[in-house]
């Protein structure tokens, strides 16, 4: 079974997330997913299927040891596969538990893909989460920001936000991947996202995807849709616009695009350049 691989969301034509893409006539069964997910190796690798004609597809996303039900690098990606075997344009996308779109075609010479996230929610996060959470990290209460409260989103998937008023403590990130395992997949989480805001719309973040066995995640557009959706639910000064670098602190520097509509909820607008690997 062919196994193209893509990296999303690259800048200036590196670095980026790399993510698995098969393209096939029939899913093959579970396990077998699962193991070319795990031969893979990246943190995921999506597999579609014709769903009705040449711009319909049947999804789903398998890390190196789960399915996740939703994965924006991995849409981001596929979106560049199939305007290379389709042809360029917009695809609707059946996930596990949504329907969501991806359109995707030629910008400067580089292929760029924006996909439209399911819908999008967020908490204030449990306590006790937060507290296991600064636990894991080796952080304390005082280093988060308070303009950013922890908080529980969700764009697809849940991810526990975490925002910290020092750059240096973002570059400092470290965790046992172990626990960090037990702790998301206690609780849900896909992902533990660490945010540093740069400014009102520009922001530095790190992806802890130890729920995947993966112990960082260089580029993750699901999490970015649902950090966008906190923004407005917090009536942050976003401008209906924010970038995300991510990834620079791993070495493979990542840009990330969302844009969106003052609606409570509604869909975000993930968007990024590609770049084929190998």
């Amino acid at each position: 079974m062919r196994v193209e691989r893509i990296a999303a969301f690259s800048d200036a034509g590196e670095g980026g997330n790399p993510a698995g893409i098969v393209i096939t006539d029939q899913f093959p069964d579970e396990a077998e997913m699962r193991r070319i997910a795990a031969e893979v190796g990246y943190s995921e690798t999506a597999f579609a299927m014709p769903d009705g004609g040449p711009y319909r597809w049947r999804v789903r996303y398998f890390s190196p040891e789960s399915e996740v039900p939703f994965c924006g690098h991995a849409t981001i990606a596929l979106g560049a596969a199939l305007a290379g075997q389709v042809g360029e344009g917009r695809f609707a996308l059946r996930l596990n538990a949504a329907e969501i779109s991806v359109e995707a075609g030629q910008s400067a010479g580089t292929l760029t893909a924006s996909l439209q996230s399911p819908l999008t929610r967020s908490a204030a996060a449990r306590a006790e989460l937060v507290e296991q959470a600064l636990a894991l990290f080796g952080y304390t209460a005082r280093q988060l920001d308070p303009a950013l409260p922890p908080a529980e989103i969700h764009a697809g998937a849940d991810h526990l936000l975490l925002a910290l008023s020092n750059r240096g403590d973002l570059a400092a990130m470290t965790y046992d991947i172990d626990m960090g395992r037990a702790l998301m997949r206690e609780y849900g989480l896909v992902t533990i996202m660490l945010v540093y805001a740069h400014s009102e719309t520009q922001f530095d973040v790190r992806n802890a995807f130890a729920s995947g066995g993966v112990l960082e995640d260089p580029a993750t557009g699901a999490a970015a849709a649902a950090f966008a959706g906190y923004l407005r639910d917090l009536n942050w000064p976003h401008r209906n616009r924010i970038t995300i670098i991510q990834g620079e602190d791993m070495g493979t520097r990542s840009s990330i695009t969302a844009e969106f509509d003052d609606e409570p909820g509604s869909s975000i607008r993930v968007s990024g350049a590609t770049r084929a690997i190998g």
